[in-house]
């Protein structure tokens, strides 16, 4: 009884973020999560199960790691090899993170942007992960209420990440299939607009480059548009470039940073830099993420707030040797676009053969697929209906596009590099039977409605005859009929 009671009063006793559902968890994307975890897929012992298609992980490249590890066991403290070193980093807790992480760490950023740009170590802020990355520019940028514009489809942990426990909010930047996504400067300024109109305090725009889920990269032109944009409005630009070393097939990056060198005339106090090792490295559990920012202020501020979120000094110091190992990091880069570009092309030429098109992609690791020819009506809940289909009977955790905040049904996020080829070949089956399927019913409903046409034009047209037949028929032309002569 106490407990039905205490569990009914939540709302008194917690907080208004414990009790709340600020989370952002309650959508299709973190669904489609709860049910891989409910059923998932194992090639030995669960062949029936969900595929996760729906995590942006990079398992390509872990081999390359593991033989690094294996080669150097010094290290890690946890060896033999590395035990001298045990005690210094053991007790190690200055938040500022070890010297010698923090300058290997600014010069794999450095080379994973193709060695354009330089990065200060002494601008390098730690986190947890590329959430405490967004969530502490949050606390050092916005007050609760103040928002953030951030071009759609967006990733929609941002949500979590950047609003939950900060109050600051995201309003969106509408951007349409007719031009790929691509972010344009009237709907910039429209969604500016909007919020001035409804007393909204704008702090900055919000994007993620290469952008998350679309893959793509942002070009010199439409970034020259978005930072003169926030220079003339004295607001703040927060670029995510958590994927900078996942651009593949030829194509070049172009980070905040590089444009910031070309142009002085930018404030670079207003830009603000977040990465992780999460997906260039495929190290989503070390945990490590990254503020980089060009302002003095929100440096100290977040350097602060690091503690709250530290990485720990065990995989700062083997970090700190792997990052440190030029031809590793130089060999590890290479290989990870060359592997990454190869999957991309199997499983996007996998889909063409299926009849389905992707939005074209230069790096990540995912495709913004398009269904929308499969959708039974265009609009979001026509989507997650199909979603659902994919989810209970495909057996495949893709992510929809209205988790995505996208304005056009029919569009989904599939992640393709955190499996291996077996199972990529499933996953395209499993496509490929849904895919059929779908089109066989759709043929039989368009058979039945022209059939069904069909039978309504021919009665139709019995009926005529009919009719016609029956009103020239003499046994209609009544004795009585004045058209008819009386006989004597």
């Amino acid at each position: 009884m106490g407990y039905q009671s205490m569990r009914g009063n939540n709302s008194q006793l917690l907080s208004r973020i414990a009790a709340g559902d600020g989370h952002g968890e309650n959508s299709s994307y973190f669904d489609g999560w709860k049910a891989y975890d409910s059923n998932p897929f194992n090639p030995s012992s669960n062949l029936d199960g969900v595929i996760q298609m729906g995590l942006a992980e990079n398992l390509l490249c872990l081999d390359m790691i593991k033989d690094w590890i294996k080669k150097h066991q010094e290290a890690s403290i946890c060896t033999e090899q590395g035990l001298t070193d045990f005690e210094a980093v053991a007790n190690f807790q200055d938040y500022h993170g070890l010297p010698a992480f923090r300058q290997a760490l600014a010069k794999f950023m450095g080379k994973a942007r193709g060695g354009k740009v330089k990065f200060d170590p002494d601008r390098i802020v730690m986190s947890g992960g590329g959430t405490g990355a967004q969530e502490t520019l949050a606390f050092c940028l916005a007050n609760p209420g103040d928002a953030f514009l951030v071009p759609t489809p967006y990733y929609p942990a941002f949500d979590r990440d950047f609003c939950w426990r900060t109050g600051a909010r995201l309003l969106p930047i509408n951007c349409y299939s007719s031009d790929n996504f691509k972010l344009t400067k009237a709907e910039l300024e429209l969604a500016y607009e909007n919020a001035q109109r409804d007393n909204i305090t704008v702090k900055g725009v919000l994007m993620t480059n290469p952008s998350n889920p679309l893959g793509t990269t942002m070009d010199r032109d439409t970034f020259k548009t978005l930072l003169s944009f926030v220079n003339q409005k004295r607001i703040h630009l927060i670029c995510d470039e958590i994927f900078s070393g996942s651009v593949f097939n030829q194509s070049e990056f172009l980070s905040v940073s590089e444009l910031l060198e070309e142009e002085p005339s930018y404030d670079r106090s207003l830009f603000h830099i977040a990465y992780s090792l999460s997906k260039d490295m495929g190290l989503p559990g070390f945990r490590v993420g990254v503020i980089y920012s060009y302002n003095d202020a929100v440096v100290r501020c977040a350097r602060r707030m690091s503690s709250f979120g530290l990485v720990s000094s065990q995989t700062q110091h083997l970090l700190s040797h792997m990052l440190s190992d030029d031809d590793f990091t130089s060999e590890y880069l290479a290989e990870n676009k060359r592997r990454l570009n190869k999957r991309h092309g199997e499983f996007t030429s996998g889909l063409e053969k299926l009849g389905i098109k992707c939005l074209p992609s230069t790096a990540g690791l995912f495709v913004w697929m398009d269904l929308r020819q499969f959708l039974k009506e265009s609009t979001e809940n026509g989507e997650l209906e199909l979603w659902h289909v994919i989810i209970n009977d495909v057996k495949l955790n893709v992510s929809p596009g209205s988790s995505f905040r996208c304005t056009e049904p029919g569009w989904f996020r599939v992640c393709f590099a955190n499996m291996d080829d077996a199972t990529m070949h499933i996953a395209l089956r499993r496509i490929g039977d849904f895919a059929d399927k779908l089109k066989e019913d759709t043929a039989q409903m368009q058979n039945k409605k022209r059939f069904n046409k069909k039978l309504r034009l021919s009665f139709c047209r019995l009926n005529d005859g009919a009719i016609a037949q029956h009103l020239m028929s003499p046994h209609l032309l009544s004795p009585r009929s004045p058209l008819v002569k009386a006989s004597n």
